[in-house]
């Protein structure tokens, strides 16, 4: 029996509303709670996903040793081949050095960038 259920997960960025954009662009997810240090994002099945203002909060430089990764977020999708390009339009890049078409996944970083991967086929 576990002590706890997930209740959200949080990141630290410098602009919380406009992260927040992203991923509910990315993920389907709603806003559900907004103000200018904090939103929070939830899907119907409970699942949250907040952002919280951080303006010293340095950006990951993943594969790059300088500043870890600190944590991630694993995406599920149905065809790589059709997600790249609306993710990267979104505002995600690419990160070298991070998993492939082989590997059954890639690592972007976010717009703020937080590495974040797409995955396939698991």
């Amino acid at each position: 029996m576990s002590v706890g259920k997930l209740h959200t997960v949080v990141l630290d960025c410098p602009d919380p509303a406009a992260l927040a954009r992203f991923y509910a662009e990315l993920t389907g997810l709603a806003v559900v709670d907004e103000d200018e240090t904090w939103v929070t994002l939830r899907a119907g099945d409970g699942v949250r996903l907040a952002f919280q203002r951080a303006p010293a909060d340095p950006a990951p430089t993943w594969p790059e040793p300088g500043v870890p990764q600190q944590a991630h977020l694993d995406i599920e999708v149905a065809d790589i081949g059709v997600a790249e390009p609306r993710v990267c339009a979104l505002g995600a890049r690419l990160l070298r050095g991070g998993g492939g078409v082989r590997s059954g996944f890639r690592v972007y970083a976010d717009p703020a960038g937080h590495p974040f991967c797409l995955v396939w086929g698991q």
